[in-house]
């Protein structure tokens, strides 16, 4: 009876083995690259992964570091599904006779929460009080445009803006230095990091000057090719990622804690972490019906300025580059 009895067991767990190594067989591996280090931005991403929505849709996602080309090369090249890129730095890529393969699939924050940060009380509270003023750029065609955008919208001179090669890493010490006046910064972040360290700042949102620059950034892309050929396994993704994201909005102090333990790093500044969190579970969704809801009109919007001052080498098609079709339905 023993023996009988052992024979059973053994079966009873050879069964339960196959069964676990059958389920693990079937799931599907996806490759998502970041843009950056792990930040708030990619919340939803890691609440998913550590909440088992993943694994509930029957998918093994692997969260993969960009390389020095960017994660939209790395998608397009179709060693990765997904990514994270962004309007305005995607556009040269979907533009001339060769655009990479890659399409947006959704917002991952509803508006542009980027804009120029000051000392407070310096002047720099609006667009035409950077007249005079250092500013740190990075040199780019698409930035430089839009900073003059703003500041003749409100009868400044961009001309008279000291542009300072930007070497800045931590906005919060290079304005306590003084070694700068003015930064664009995406405020969930740098924004939120003075605020933590009780640095009084003045902010405008570009979106607030001209609704021209309330484009999408950051967004989730995919591969094209994979799209087209595998678009169940894509839209349980993007499910999965949805309720990542719901996650974190509904519970922004326990999403903080898991970004902070998928990245370690993060626990040097907890407060601000949490802080940040605070201020994007409001901004992932914020008016729109769903998260990752494009706006088709915000997006032409934005590649049509890019047409009308020619910022890139080859015309865009003001409608391209993106799609809703991968969304759960609401």
């Amino acid at each position: 009876m023993k023996h009988f009895k052992r024979i059973i067991l053994l079966l009873v767990v050879a069964a339960m083995v196959f069964a676990m190594t059958a389920c693990n067989a079937e799931k599907k591996t996806i490759t998502f690259v970041l843009d950056w280090t792990p930040n708030t931005n990619h919340t939803g991403l890691y609440a998913a992964l550590a909440e088992g929505y993943f694994e509930e849709a029957g998918l093994d996602v692997k969260i993969v570091q960009p390389p020095e080309d960017g994660a939209e090369m790395m998608v397009g090249a179709g060693q990765a599904q997904f990514g994270i890129s962004f309007q305005d730095t995607m556009a040269p890529a979907l533009c001339g006779e060769n655009p990479l393969p890659i399409t947006a699939v959704a917002a991952v924050v509803q508006h542009n929460t980027s804009g120029i940060l000051s000392r407070k009380g310096e002047g720099m509270d609006t667009p035409k009080g950077l007249e005079g003023k250092r500013y740190a750029t990075w040199d780019l065609p698409i930035e430089k445009a839009t900073i003059q955008q703003v500041m003749e919208n409100e009868g400044g001179d961009f001309s008279k803006v000291k542009l300072i090669p930007s070497t800045v890493t931590d906005e919060v010490s290079a304005l306590k230095s003084n070694s700068v006046d003015a930064l664009w910064v995406f405020y969930a972040w740098a924004g939120v990091a003075c605020e933590t360290v009780n640095l009084p700042t003045d902010y405008f949102a570009f979106r607030d000057i001209d609704p021209v620059f309330d484009y999408y950034t950051p967004v989730v892309i995919a591969n094209n090719t994979f799209l087209e050929e595998d678009p169940e396994t894509a839209k349980a993704f993007i499910a999965a990622l949805s309720k990542g994201y719901e996650y974190a909005i509904a519970n922004p102090k326990a999403a903080a804690d898991i970004l902070m333990e998928a990245a370690p790093e993060l626990k040097s500044n907890p407060l601000l972490v949490y802080a940040s969190q605070n201020y994007l579970a409001k901004e992932y969704k914020a008016d729109a019906s769903r998260w990752g809801e494009i706006n088709e009109g915000r997006w032409s919007a934005f590649y049509g300025w890019l047409n009308q001052y020619d910022l890139l080498e080859d015309p865009i098609l003001a409608d391209k580059g993106f799609t809703n079709d991968f969304l759960p339905e609401e």
